[in-house]
């Protein structure tokens, strides 16, 4: 689990940068602008979801160690 939460956070900061690249900054509201603006919104969701997985399955590890 912990490998395919590290892969899928490498695609996703890959898939933030490509589409960095993308938006125009003379006017970012454009039509591809918008539309780069909105994936990255989703990815940067995509990761703290990824981190709260992350977080939550450490904290079960250390209470079945504690029991």
């Amino acid at each position: 689990m912990k490998i395919l939460s590290i892969i899928l956070s490498v695609i996703a900061i890959a898939l933030i940068v490509f589409n960095a690249t993308q938006i125009n900054f003379e006017d970012p509201f454009g039509d591809e602008g918008i539309v780069a603006l909105i994936t990255i919104m989703a990815l940067l969701c995509a990761l703290v979801l990824l981190l709260i997985l992350n977080t939550s399955k450490s904290i079960e590890k250390k209470f079945k160690n504690q029991k």
